[in-house]
């Protein structure tokens, strides 16, 4: 498998490179030349499976040769050797639980993948390779967590000051050793922009040899896949499932597309939106107009320029009607957010993180008009992870996770800096 630029300017890579570089030189995401498909038997037989065993069948056509058959088999079993169960909350309304994993969210399956991948290649080059991530949240922990110790990598994690919650701070500065942790003075958009800006910078690329964990790396997108065939392993229904995705930088919902393509049933995709609903904004204009991201209480969905978005464009050849086919996208506002969590957890005594109940809300609007569907919902962290917000709402404490505990009583370590290119970049050749 090769893969190309969405820009159309750089030479073609194969799993490794694209892997290595993160982002194609001409500043495009790299994006594969074709699309594997999976057999209407095997998908029939998904429950006759292991997960280890569907998830090397899905990754290993994206990888190539570029990784033994051994080797990734081991990184498959590492990525997902936690549960991720399908629970039926409501007629209609299933919740795909992603939050078992160390840091209590989704992204800790393309976190593990990549840095497994990663410390694979890196064995073969002599200097050290720096992972930049930019986070509006929960993707520093699962960096973090999942490159903390990896031998010849370092990780600078960009976050926003003030805007993340007290819980995924602490997952992401408590770590030390290779881990670094930049609280930048804006908001997740100038710290994405800036870490784009730094592998645009040929100078610096020639002094450090950067790569990035953002969704944005074929590493961290592609196993995301993963949720969406073991959700349909655990499925019962003889209709296909409409999936409900929080999506603040779109990768999760643009995988689970990619699945669908691939050959998995999906019967409609809706990207669950807080106020930073640009690409809502788009289905109904035709108009793609990036914002200024707003802060909510679903943190990590605060994203007003969402870069796999083009990824989505690309899988249906920038043709906005068949997107649309099998695409929409809904938004949801913090207060009902908030009555979606008190009214589940008392109604159904099912507790969600703010993001879950925007991917909830989603789904109810769905079935509104819809109600001979069904749906899934990823849940994609733990609620503890925001008992800032959650507490209050349902006057109750939330007991603690050992794992998170532990983190807690940690001390925070972080280097705060400018909303800017330069502070940035003095940091990295200091650094």
């Amino acid at each position: 498998m090769n893969y190309y630029s969405l820009n159309k300017q750089s030479p073609i890579a194969d799993f490794r490179q694209a892997t290595i570089d993160g982002q194609a030189p001409d500043g495009g995401l790299y994006f594969p030349e074709k699309i594997p498909q999976h057999s209407a038997q095997w998908i029939k037989d998904l429950n006759k499976y292991s997960r280890a065993e569907i998830a090397f069948k899905v990754i290993s056509s994206f990888t190539g040769n570029t990784i033994p058959e051994d080797i990734l088999w081991s990184i498959v079993n590492e990525t997902i050797d936690f549960p991720i169960p399908l629970i039926k909350v409501d007629k209609g309304i299933y919740i795909l639980e992603l939050f078992h994993g160390p840091t209590l969210a989704f992204k800790d399956v393309g976190a593990r993948f990549m840095s497994r991948c990663l410390g694979y290649f890196a064995k073969e080059k002599s200097e050290k390779i720096t992972v930049l991530v930019a986070t509006s949240g929960d993707t520093g922990g699962a960096v973090a967590s999942g490159f903390h110790n990896v031998d010849g990598v370092n990780v600078v994690i960009l976050y926003p000051s003030g805007k993340v919650s007290t819980v995924q701070e602490k997952q992401l500065t408590t770590f030390g050793g290779n881990i670094q942790a930049l609280e930048v003075k804006g908001n997740f958009d100038d710290c994405q922009k800036m870490v784009k800006e730094a592998f645009r910078d040929k100078e610096l690329k020639e002094k450090i040899f950067l790569t990035s964990a953002n969704s944005i790396n074929v590493a961290r997108w592609l196993p995301q896949q993963f949720y969406y065939f073991f959700a349909l392993q655990q499925w019962k229904q003889k209709e296909a499932p409409v999936f409900s995705v929080p999506s603040g930088n779109f990768g999760n919902i643009c995988a689970g597309i990619m699945a669908w393509k691939t050959g998995l049933p999906v019967k409609h995709f809706i990207a669950a939106c807080n106020r930073n609903d640009v690409v809502s904004d788009y289905l109904h204009t035709g108009i793609y107009q990036p914002k200024t991201a707003v802060p909510t209480i679903s943190n990590a969905m605060d994203v007003g320029n969402p870069s796999n978005f083009s990824r989505i464009l690309e899988l249906f050849h920038n043709n906005t009607d068949q997107l649309k086919d099998i695409f929409s996208s809904y938004t949801t506002s913090d207060d009902r957010t908030r009555e979606v969590i008190l009214d589940v957890y008392q109604n159904d005594d099912y507790l969600l993180d703010p993001h879950g109940a925007v991917g909830y809300d989603a789904l109810l609007n769905w079935l509104s008009m819809n109600p001979n569907d069904s749906g899934i919902v990823l849940e994609t962290a733990h609620p503890i992870k925001f008992l800032d917000t959650v507490e209050p709402l349902i006057q109750e404490q939330i007991e603690i996770p050992e794992n998170i505990r532990n983190t807690m009583s940690k001390q925070k370590e972080s280097i705060l800096i400018g909303n800017n290119y330069e502070a940035l970049r003095s940091f990295l050749l200091g650094n």
